[in-house]
């Protein structure tokens, strides 16, 4: 969980810049990159605080599989689910809002069950540690977006 709240700091000092844009990178500004890594972070914890340990079952995933084989998500290749794109307007306000609740749910992760588990559009079924390993994924190549946004 350290590496995760490692990458939350530092979508959190990125903050100052939500409203820088490079089109050649993105079409999304750094505020949306933020805003889309903290309400996937959340949405993903209430799924999995809220599910049942005791129906969570594992099966092989190719596709989690090459993904984690190769380390990072590809750019350009996955559609988000709606829950998790932001919407509104996105301020330092709305951000830091949102960061304090991603903060929250992770203080009560530590008391979820290891078979806590939420299901993942494309990697099936993912109990708590794997879990930790796609949010540590998915933020990271949302904070890489937002490096290459800030260059």
């Amino acid at each position: 969980m350290q590496d995760l709240e490692n990458l939350i700091a530092q979508l959190e000092s990125n903050i100052p810049f939500y409203e820088k844009a490079n089109p050649s990178v993105s079409n999304s500004t750094v505020g949306w990159q933020i805003e889309h890594s903290l309400k996937t972070i959340h949405q993903i914890a209430l799924a999995v605080k809220n599910s049942n340990p005791k129906e969570y079952q594992w099966k092989f995933n190719k596709s989690k599989l090459f993904i984690s084989i190769i380390g990072f998500i590809p750019r350009g290749k996955a559609k988000a689910p709606k829950v998790v794109l932001p919407d509104g307007t996105i301020s330092e306000e709305s951000l830091t809002n949102s960061l304090q609740n991603v903060k929250a749910i992770l203080e009560e992760w530590k008391s979820f069950d290891k078979n806590a588990y939420f299901q993942h559009p494309f990697f099936g079924n993912l109990n708590k540690k794997s879990t930790e390993w796609f949010l540590k994924l998915h933020t990271n190549h949302h904070l890489k977006i937002v490096n290459d946004i800030c260059k």
